[in-house]
């Protein structure tokens, strides 16, 4: 780690992402979200949470699952 005082504040900074690496950054976190998101409704499910486990899949609506008879679906449109 470097001191603060050898940081030259206008030295080079991070190279900017270019724009197919922001998006596949992008598309990982997504997914990242929707797994994380699918792990949440089955606990609250397994837990009898299914009323809530419903109103956190319509909130994150772009996760797509939605909850039928107390289970995690993946949600067709």
């Amino acid at each position: 780690m470097k001191r603060i005082s050898d940081i030259n504040p206008l030295g080079e900074e991070r190279p900017n992402p270019s724009d197919e690496t922001r998006e596949q950054l992008r598309r990982s976190r997504l997914q990242r979200e929707k797994d994380e998101g699918y792990q949440m409704l089955v606990e609250l499910c397994t837990l009898g949470e299914y009323d809530m486990a419903q109103q956190l899949a319509n909130r994150n609506f772009n996760w797509g699952y939605e909850i039928v008879d107390g289970i995690v679906m993946e949600r067709i449109d």
